[in-house]
């Protein structure tokens, strides 16, 4: 939970405290841009990462095969474990708009239409991620290795979507890679929720694009589903 919590947290910190002169042409400061973007990387920490690595090491330690024989409806395990990512978002979530509004002139937004847009993202990137989540947690051989075969990705996936590096720096070919995965376009969410109109010509297509990130999204709570059903198991691989 620390590290969780504390992780986009203390990037938030670090990156918006070195990083604080105007951005040309845009009308927000560096500051204003990594702080809309790590709330989008909060959210995957709290979903994607979390569950990735505590399913692994239930698995691992051979939880999951002892919750599958008792009369427990398996649908009741995963509901448990989607409560505790929208509990933990939330509260991260609230917790980084606290640092960002405090700390590096983060504007919240006064429209109810604008909190309806930041919701519709923030609800279809948790719940996305968090079926990723599940389904990586069947890759990692054991416990020990769910953390790199879970974090490496994540890590990568922030360089490359525009939370550590301003998206119109990346090149194409990153650009590309990272339109694959759901945090690029909660990012552009995010930052299209909490940044003035002017700072959209940062973005690769000049606006913020709200109807190809609901549809990217909504993809991913689709595919994610899928990945789910056909990868999860309750058992190891040593345990056959």
């Amino acid at each position: 939970m620390v590290f969780t919590f504390a992780f986009p947290v203390v990037f938030l910190a670090l990156f918006a405290s070195i990083f604080r002169d105007d951005v040309r042409g845009a009308g927000v400061t560096a500051s204003q841009l990594y702080a809309a973007a790590m709330i989008a990387s909060g959210v995957m920490s709290t979903s994607f990462q979390s569950l990735g690595v505590s399913i692994a090491l239930e698995r691992d330690e051979k939880v999951l095969r002892r919750l599958r024989g008792t009369p427990m409806p398996p649908a009741a395990y995963f509901l448990g474990k989607l409560w505790l990512v929208l509990v933990s978002g939330i509260a991260e979530t609230v917790l980084l708009l606290v640092v960002g509004a405090a700390l590096f002139d983060l504007d919240l937004p006064t429209g109810a239409a604008t909190w309806l847009t930041f919701t519709w993202v923030f609800a279809l990137g948790l719940t996305g991620c968090a079926l990723l989540g599940i389904a990586i947690s069947s890759v990692p051989r054991s416990g020990k290795s769910a953390t790199s075969v879970v974090v490496l990705p994540f890590l990568v996936l922030q360089f490359i979507s525009g939370v550590f590096i301003s998206i119109d720096t990346l090149p194409d070919w990153m650009l590309t890679v990272g339109a694959l995965f759901p945090l690029k376009w909660m990012c552009q969410g995010f930052r299209g929720v909490f940044l003035p109109d002017s700072a959209a010509v940062l973005e690769q297509a000049g606006s913020w694009e709200y109807g190809r990130i609901a549809l990217v999204l909504g993809a991913w709570c689709v595919g994610g589903l899928v990945l789910c059903l056909l990868t999860f198991r309750w058992k190891s691989r040593r345990d056959g």
